[in-house]
């Protein structure tokens, strides 16, 4: 087997243009519910901003004139203008009620694309991928990443587009109301941006670190929780508890240092805006006692209190603005590099498949004449279409597996088969030994097209399997492994796996052929027993039986048992074995054992050593020729 890089290949924290590809993503989901939202956000905006406009018309308009003159000379203005302010409030109110509900929606909506996105594109992907990134690292993608990015969605972005938009009708009103304020505005927002890159910057590089300690850890924790049996019999708890230590005082620097950096822009900024605020009074102060002359949109005028008073709500009112969208860099750059990653995941290539041929229903007469059939016949065949003259020509499924002059490294210059040819013809049991990295697991992975080979051939019924579709090949293959995975539900969904529309009593049958039936109907709900923790509740034998079990259920005229049998005790390993000679009856076998006592019964042995064959041969003309083989097994009834 390849092995698995203790880290994952380094990705780009945010690769270009994934802010824009995200974008595209969501629009291409909520088209409507997001022009709805855009529309509410600028109405929320607006609303915001409008009030001071009429706080200048509510001073100058009716407070003022209204302390001269009386407020019954301005009653009908100062209602017109309150009622109109109270309207834009409620409309700000009810669009702000309205855009947030849909976030929500298009928030959790787009998260489920995103999860169904990533879990279909990773069940396209080669086994290779796997072998190259670390179980924790693609569940953090699941994770860390899509938390980040539901706050991105969900809170960032909404609050940066509304700030933006405040900011523009913010500058455009004070424009509106003194140039001369506006400049000083505009000095104190070059200030406020200069110090919310310095500190933000450094701040969204500190999460994007601590969200990459927090995928350590959480991978950490998953292979401690997998492996816990081995910590306690090992006794490296207090190992383990050093090495958790280490990956949690990471993630404390880097959580401590962008929260830190985080926390200190929102308290400088806010004084940088109260000193805006008393700058600008005291120039408005200064500028009505010497009545000088104002100039904004609407002309020259001169500067009252309601200029003043309106101007400074709308630069406390702007600060706060910026202030807000601060906050939203660390989290804006956190979110953008989850999004990465998840496109990273969804950009992996998926495993090719230039294969054309595919696995019928057929029916074979007499004569061996093959026709394809739509209903199932318990027969199959190679549906073989020629591009040459567009015929079709039918291959009965008898499980002739052939490999000649096979070379296959997991990277490059480091070969690890070499020159491998050997045949297996129907029905025939073919056993690979060695030691271990010898190359026998490899075989049988090139068998099922989990890698490609770059040198020699491997034929299946005399077809080149590169031709075949790999569903088509691996439905025809039935795989028993070492390491035993079952998934959470009952034993029958279990066995079942092994081919979706087996009936319950094909299950039963299969279990019975493997010798399961007795333990399975001795458990507390016999076939409804639920299974949780890939079967921890279940003895290591009776793991693989269920797994020999699914194996038989899905009946597959070619059978690939690797150490099948590794992890049954000698008594269950005979109950096993007369099941497994049930199993294996008129069907190709390609056996991988360590307890060579389970090949004797083979047709042909295969001595595998550094990724050559070095013997082949039956048990009985092994033993004779007295090499590899023969030290292997007299070493091991030596040992026993």
């Amino acid at each position: 087997m390849a092995a698995k890089e203790n880290t994952p290949k380094a990705r780009p924290t945010i690769a270009p243009g994934t802010f824009t590809r995200l974008l595209k993503y969501i629009f291409s989901h909520y088209k409507i519910q997001l022009v709805v939202v855009f529309v509410c956000i600028v109405v929320s905006g607006i609303s915001g901003v409008i009030s001071t406009v009429f706080l200048q018309q509510l001073i100058d308009q009716a407070i003022v004139p209204g302390m001269e003159t009386g407020i019954d000379s301005v009653w009908t203005t100062l209602i017109s203008i309150i009622m109109t302010m109270i309207s834009f409030y409620v409309a700000g109110v009810v669009a702000s009620l309205i855009y947030t509900q849909l976030m929500a929606n298009i928030t959790q909506g787009t998260l489920k694309h995103f999860r169904d996105d990533m879990f279909d594109q990773m069940e396209t992907l080669p086994i290779r991928f796997f072998d190259r990134h670390a179980t924790g690292d693609v569940m953090s993608t699941y994770t860390n990443d899509t938390d980040a990015l539901r706050q991105l969605i969900g809170q960032s972005l909404p609050t940066l587009f509304q700030t933006i938009l405040t900011i523009i009708a913010l500058f455009i009103s004070m424009l509106r109301f003194s140039l001369w304020l506006t400049i000083g505005v505009v000095f104190f927002m070059y200030v406020m941006t200069k110090v919310t890159r310095t500190f933000g910057g450094t701040s969204a590089l500190a999460m994007v670190s601590q969200q990459k300690s927090l995928a350590a850890e959480e991978g950490f924790v998953q292979e401690m929780m997998a492996g816990q049996k081995v910590v306690k019999v090992f006794t490296h708890e207090e190992a383990a508890k050093r090495d958790f230590s280490k990956l949690n005082e990471q993630l404390f620097k880097d959580s401590e240092k962008a929260n830190s950096t985080g926390f200190m822009l929102m308290p400088i900024l806010g004084n940088i805006g109260n000193i805006m605020y008393i700058a600008l009074a005291i120039l408005g102060g200064v500028l009505i006692a010497l009545n000088a002359t104002n100039i904004s949109l609407q002309g020259v005028s001169p500067v009252t209190v309601g200029v003043i008073v309106s101007f400074l709500a709308m630069s406390r009112n702007m600060s706060q603005q910026i202030g807000q969208a601060s906050m939203q860099v660390s989290m804006i750059t956190m979110g953008l590099a989850g999004a990465s990653r998840i496109f990273a995941l969804m950009d992996e290539a998926s495993e090719e498949d230039e294969g054309y041929v595919e696995l019928v229903n057929a029916k074979i007469d007499e004569n061996g004449s093959v026709t394809e059939s739509e209903t199932k016949t318990g027969s199959w065949a190679w549906r073989h279409p020629h591009k040459a003259d567009g015929t079709i020509t039918y291959t009965p499924l008898t499980g002739d597996v052939r490999l000649v002059n096979v070379d296959f490294a997991y990277e490059p210059n480091k070969t690890v088969l070499h020159d491998i040819t050997l045949y297996a013809k129907p029905g025939q049991k073919i056993a690979f030994v060695g030691a271990t990295g010898a190359g026998k697991t490899t075989i049988t992975n090139l068998i099922n097209r989990f890698y490609d080979i770059p040198d020699g051939k491997v034929r299946y019924d005399g077809i080149n399997i590169t031709k075949i579709k790999k569903p088509d090949l691996r439905r025809s293959l039935g795989v028993v492994l070492q390491d035993v995975n079952l998934f959470t539900g009952t034993v029958m969904d279990n066995i079942r796996y092994g081919r979706l529309d087996a009936t319950d009593e094909d299950c039963i049958a299969a279990a019975k052929l493997a010798n399961a039936d007795d333990f399975i109907t001795r458990l507390p709900d016999g076939y409804n027993t639920m299974l949780t923790g890939n079967g921890s509740q279940l003895s290591q034998g009776q793991r693989q039986l269920i797994s020999i079990a699914r194996a038989a259920v899905a009946d597959p005229p070619v059978m690939i048992l690797d150490e099948a049998t590794s992890s049954i005790d000698t008594r269950t390993e005979e109950l096993v074995q007369r099941g497994m000679d049930n199993l294996m009856k008129g069907r190709t076998v390609f056996v991988i054992a360590h307890r060579l006592s389970t090949v004797r019964n083979s047709d042909a042995i295969m001595v595998l050593d550094h990724g050559h064959i070095i013997e082949r041969g039956s048990h009985d003309e092994l033993i004779a020729a007295k090499g590899t083989y023969y030290q292997l097994y007299t070493g091991a009834f030596e040992l026993e």
